[in-house]
């Protein structure tokens, strides 16, 4: 156990010091807001105008690149790489750390974020989720009206599954290390929507419910990192658990992420008040066998 705490801090400071990390307060709902990273210009020798012209293209070009959104960390692509390693391993030590499973799906999800947007582009409800790229927190959600509707409502069950479990839409952390503009949001949009999704589903945040929720994003999204977590979250299951899984969870999940409706174009924002049977309805979301939280007027466990 020492052993592998300490290859923890290796790797971690490592990957600080490689990808330069600052841990950034930028928070989600300043994402449209311009954030300039400066670096310390070389010195040009004056008496070489070409060789100036030369530098200072360079240098606007990589001020623009690291403009793209704030607290964007550019990477290259050993960088990268290593970073999809090292927070690769630290997910398997440690799942619950957020930073290093956002990490390890931006560092490997371009191609899939690519695919995704495009999926986006062609879907009436998803193009209008692009165009107005509306952010899930505090700012623009009222929990205190979520609370007030009725039990039936899927407003109503994602209020209970945030008091449950003392959750906040603000916990969701911002993207760092993408470097196509055009897929940031595409990256923050499925992460805002997971609790949502969670909450469609009828799955906690225990380890049955994420690697049952994982195996409906790995089948919808592509993201190598929800497939890294959905085949290898069942060995951090218990026995109880497991057998569950396997019995029941499991092709439930596959079914759920091959019928349902791609579950980042849906404007959840727009169904509060829809009833929860009703929505699952609309999008083809077969319920689960046993669902494992509240939603809407049955309370399980």
């Amino acid at each position: 156990m020492a052993a592998c705490a300490r290859y923890s801090l290796r790797t971690q400071s490592l990957l600080r010091k490689l990808l330069c990390f600052q841990t950034s307060d930028v928070s989600t709902s300043r994402l449209g807001s311009l954030f300039v990273h400066r670096r310390h210009a070389s010195t040009v020798n004056q008496d070489y105008d070409e060789e100036q012209s030369d530098s200072e293209d360079k240098t606007n070009h990589q001020l623009r690149y690291d403009e793209l959104y704030p607290g964007h960390i550019p990477t290259t692509p050993f960088q990268r790489g290593l970073l999809a390693v090292g927070s690769a391993v630290m997910c398997l030590y440690n799942p619950a750390r957020d930073d290093m499973i956002c990490a390890l799906g931006e560092s490997t999800g371009h191609y899939a974020l690519k695919n995704l947007r495009n999926k986006m582009e062609k879907d009436p409800e998803g193009r209008l989720i692009l165009e107005e790229q509306p952010v899930i927190n505090t700012d623009t959600i009222d929990i205190d009206y979520l609370g007030s509707l009725p039990e039936d409502t899927f407003g109503k069950a994602y209020w209970h599954f945030l008091n449950k479990h003392g959750f906040s839409p603000d916990a969701r952390l911002p993207v760092h290390f993408i470097d196509d503009p055009d897929l940031v949001y595409v990256m923050l949009r499925y992460r805002q929507i997971h609790d949502l999704t969670h909450t469609l589903l009828g799955m906690p945040p225990n380890m049955l419910g994420e690697v049952a929720v994982k195996w409906v994003e790995a089948i919808q999204t592509g993201l190598p990192m929800c497939g890294m977590a959905a085949l290898f979250g069942p060995l951090r299951l218990g026995p109880k658990h497991r057998q569950k899984y396997i019995n029941t969870y499991f092709s439930w999940a596959i079914r759920c992420g091959r019928n349902s409706k791609l579950l980042v174009n849906v404007y959840f924002e727009k169904h509060w008040e829809k009833n929860m049977d009703d929505l699952r309805q609309e999008l083809n979301v077969e319920p689960a066998p046993v669902p494992l939280v509240r939603t809407g007027q049955t309370n399980l466990s």
